[in-house]
């Protein structure tokens, strides 16, 4: 079964990344053909091709490699002109893109090529791929934390401690000589929900904690609903010392590495853990958090790459928040699958990372570098530069800009691409990321 559920698991986000990929590639085909230019090609994968069908003027299919796609646009870039041979490398790399491009427009069909656009087109063309994985980020995380909820402490109690132990204490049971917990004192019991705490409505457990570590000393009126009535009941917070955790739950630290403790009031109630809806708000906010995470790992690329290196080479453990390969991910897909988890626990996680994938694809196709999608927005501003300047100074329309001389670096960057993905893929077989422990 365990192996069924990892299985599960891993098709689970191959699927998800298929469909991610064909709406990346959709937001570059709808505005194309709505602006009028010849699409020859809708692939979904590289290689080999596994099935197509023509419709109309293009060929939709599937190719053997799902590690992406791509759609073939006629005249991406401006049509070559009758010239000398080319000789040397460079010059025969230039000739041969400028050949495959000539081959894209179709005789008869030479205005209806995506590099006569105006620039605002180009720009809304292939900045639509991005935007489609960005608008399919936020609805994923909006169906996660607003439709099923975020796993944290609801109004529902489930434990009462017997007594107060010290911070420092190890014991796990009470001794004659630790102080009753004030909410045993209270009356409160396990299944109660709370209403109200000195006079505030709390609708999460988080809400309940702050006012009662806010008031240490001083009597509370707590109203909790049992068996359906509403019961009213009074509590004390005593001070009790606690130490501070961050927004992970990890220990916060003093100077000389010791936990920090501070006296704050406590009852000692624990929470019944559930997924508690969050406000519409809430995904594209998480959207907009996970963009500056990817960003950040990006423009830190080549070091968390050097890092990945180094822990393939010595064995040492992974930094969780650095960079994957698609196995990486689909690896992690099918462990969490196969925990031991509630099923909508497990579902959640599953949806976050491939929220998360579509960030990284929204994100890092934006990179201003060809052949990625922020390049061609990038030549595609240049060209409006240059005519603004042009007509500024009331001089001729420039020549369109000739994006095939960069056709080297292109090629460099496609080689960086598919060395940074090979290094991943073996870090990820060999050295993977432990996240479940």
């Amino acid at each position: 079964m365990e192996i069924l559920l990892y299985v599960g698991g891993i098709l689970f986000m191959l699927i998800g990344l298929g469909l991610s990929i064909g709406l990346h590639e959709v937001g570059h085909l709808l505005p194309a053909k709505l602006f009028g230019v010849r699409v020859g090609q809708y692939m979904i994968g590289f290689g080999p091709r596994v099935w197509s069908k023509r419709i109309g003027e293009t060929e939709y299919g599937f190719k053997l490699l799902p590690l992406g796609g791509f759609i073939s646009m006629s005249g991406m870039y401006p049509a070559s002109t009758n010239g000398r041979p080319a000789s040397g490398l460079f010059r025969t790399l230039i000739q041969d893109a400028r050949t495959a491009n000539d081959e894209t427009i179709a005789e008869g069909a030479e205005d209806h090529v995506f590099y006569r656009l105006p620039v605002w087109k180009r720009v809304v063309v292939m900045a639509g791929g991005p935007l489609m994985n960005l608008v399919l980020a936020i609805v994923i995380f909006t169906v996660l934390v607003s439709g099923i909820g975020v796993q944290q402490g609801t109004t529902t109690i489930a434990s009462v401690s017997e007594c107060v132990l010290p911070a420092s204490s190890t014991a796990q049971e009470c001794s004659p000589e630790d102080p009753a917990a004030p909410a045993a004192d209270a009356g409160i019991e396990p299944g109660d929900v709370l209403v109200s705490i000195g006079g505030t409505p709390v609708s999460t457990f988080a809400e309940a904690t702050a006012i009662v570590q806010a008031s240490p000393g001083e009597p509370l009126d707590v109203v909790v609903r049992r068996d359906g009535a509403d019961k009213t009941l009074t509590i004390t917070p005593i001070a009790a010392d606690r130490r501070l955790t961050d927004a992970t739950g990890r220990p916060i630290l003093d100077a000389e590495g010791e936990p920090v403790v501070k006296k704050v009031g406590y009852v000692g109630m624990g929470a019944q853990m559930g997924f508690v809806p969050q406000p519409l708000t809430a995904g594209p906010e998480m959207a907009a958090d996970s963009v500056a995470r990817v960003a950040s790992l990006i423009v830190n690329l080549p070091v968390r790459l050097w890092d990945v290196a180094v822990s393939l080479v010595t064995g040492g453990e992974r930094d969780p928040n650095g960079p994957l390969s698609v196995v990486g991910v689909g690896r992690l897909a099918g462990e969490v699958a196969a925990t031991d988890a509630p099923v909508l626990t497990r579902f959640s996680v599953l949806l976050g990372l491939l929220g998360s994938l579509n960030v990284a694809l929204f994100v890092f196709n934006l990179i201003p570098l060809l052949p990625l999608d922020g390049g061609h927005i990038v030549v595609a501003l240049w060209d409006g530069i240059k005519r603004a300047w042009a007509r500024l100074f009331r001089r001729p329309p420039p020549a369109p800009v000739d994006a095939t001389r960069l056709v080297p670096l292109t090629v460099v960057v496609a080689t960086l691409l598919i060395a940074m993905g090979a290094l991943l893929l073996v870090a990820d077989l060999f050295n993977p990321v432990n996240l479940l422990g």
